[in-house]
């Protein structure tokens, strides 16, 4: 076996004989495997988006129907909120297995159960059909969808960066970020074409059930494309080399502890931003200013558009000037926008309306496009499935998962749209503290086992990518 060397700049290359760096050069593939991971991302949150749009409009009369309107929306938002917490614990048990076994098997499995519980909640019987047993079977269900796309997100990014060359590992990265506005563009436009085809009460009465038994569709298409891809260069070297992690959680949070949640809380902020646009925005919409449902759903799917055009061009920019910079600049972006938000949303105003979510998802994108690359970086080969997942799936938790009761609440406490915009800009300054708190890996070696300062057998490893004060 060759031994490590040194790069130029620095950077520590376990490539040995070159092969892992070689298997980069083919663009045709690097485009048929960011396909792949981008139409299975879509997919995934494609339902998870779904059903957070579902909680925004018809779940609180469809499974809490005996509460109040804002109590029934809350207890809809927390059933939304189940999945993150899942989410953290499918990113340890996926995590696990892509980690040892690899990231291609891990994949499928994650899409298949994620597709099957997300087909499964449009069969669930109502609350005046089986009573309480109805959102228990929903929990339940949603649960299930989080513990997939735990596994789900991880292996995506990890097919495209550990496959990309490195002066474009954060485009490529960026194209997984992709699936998050065009799943929900997706989730966005089924609600959009089944609204406007039938009443109100056909909604609530069947109408809400018809996109979530359509992602049937989806699934199949990301199935099929999923089973024509290869195993990525990284974790085959790390098997060639026999440095798999035994326990590759275990591993991960006796020598990356710092990583794994500053990791989390710097990317806590893409998760508030987000679902604050595309499920507490469209419930404060609808239910406070009295904008209707459908052009709620059309403000968030020209957002989504736009967030599609971003994405990737911040992608790019990190590789030309670093992901830190950009992401620094998206959350900043994100702590001027919050008041300004709200303040556009309470006009009434369609054009403002439509301000305020375009501005807000540009600094989303500048934050969210390169981010998956730079968490990437922060962990080498062997446990990288497992620190790259929980840290990103610890975020969700932190912020997307209570985002949507926790508005709805401050807005009941208070009924003034300012104490939302101070919960959001809070949680961009957490995020932009924590961010300062890492060090950005661009230019070592994505085959590296551990990180640069590490020794591959773990017990010399430092608590890398943590910036030394």
């Amino acid at each position: 076996m060759s031994s490590p060397t040194r790069t130029d700049d620095g950077s520590v290359d376990n490539s040995g004989t070159g092969t892992a760096a070689s298997a980069r050069l083919d663009r045709a593939k690097m485009r048929k495997i960011a396909t792949a991971s981008v139409i299975g991302t879509t997919v995934e949150w494609y339902d998870l988006f779904l059903f957070g749009t579902a909680s925004a409009l018809v779940f609180n009369q469809v499974f809490f129907p005996e509460l109040s309107p804002a109590l029934g929306t809350i207890l809809a938002f927390l059933t939304f909120a189940a999945a993150y917490l899942a989410r953290t614990v499918g990113a340890v048990l996926f995590g696990h297995f892509g980690d040892r076994l690899g990231r291609k098997s891990m994949l499928l499995v994650s899409l298949l159960v994620m597709g099957g519980a997300t087909l499964a909640i449009g069969l669930v019987p109502d609350f005046n059909t089986i009573g309480i047993a109805a959102p228990f079977i929903l929990l339940t269900l949603r649960i299930i969808q989080g513990l997939a796309l735990g596994g789900e997100w991880g292996g995506a990014v990890l097919m495209t960066v550990e496959h990309a060359p490195e002066e474009r590992r954060g485009w490529y990265g960026s194209m997984v970020q992709v699936g998050v506005p065009v799943g929900t563009l997706l989730a966005n436009l089924a609600f959009l074409i089944v609204t406007g085809l039938v009443s109100e009460e056909a909604l609530i009465s069947w109408g809400w059930r018809v996109p979530f038994i359509a992602s049937v569709l989806l699934v199949a298409v990301g199935i099929y494309i999923r089973l024509n891809i290869e195993e990525t260069p990284s974790f085959q070297q790390v098997r060639e080399q026999g440095a798999k992690a035994k326990l590759p959680f275990a591993h991960l949070m006796r020598h990356y502890w710092k990583p794994v949640i500053l990791g989390g809380v710097a990317t806590l902020s893409t998760g508030s931003t987000f679902t604050l646009m595309v499920a507490s925005g469209v419930n404060y919409g609808t239910q406070e200013k009295g904008l209707s449902s459908n052009f709620m759903l059309w403000v968030v799917l020209v957002a989504c558009i736009v967030g599609l055009i971003f994405i990737p061009v911040f992608g790019r920019l990190s590789d030309k000037i670093g992901r830190r910079p950009i992401i620094a600049a998206g959350i900043a972006g994100e702590v001027i926008l919050a008041f300004p938000f709200f303040w556009l949303l309470n006009t009434g105003s369609a054009a403002a309306v439509f301000l305020a979510y375009g501005l807000m998802m540009i600094a989303f994108c500048a934050n969210y496009g390169p981010i998956a690359t730079f968490l990437a970086e922060l962990f080498g080969a062997k446990i990288r499935y497992s620190g790259l997942s929980v840290s990103y799936m610890l975020s969700g938790l932190l912020g997307s998962a209570i985002t949507p009761a926790i508005t709805v609440w401050l807005l009941d406490v208070t009924g003034k749209s300012d104490s939302m915009a101070w919960y959001i800009a809070g949680s961009a300054v957490l995020s932009l503290i924590a961010l300062f708190l890492l060090t950005e890996n661009r230019l070592q070696s994505i085959d590296r086992a551990d990180t640069p300062e590490a020794g591959v057998d773990g017990d010399t490893v430092s608590e890398v990518g943590v910036e030394n004060r």
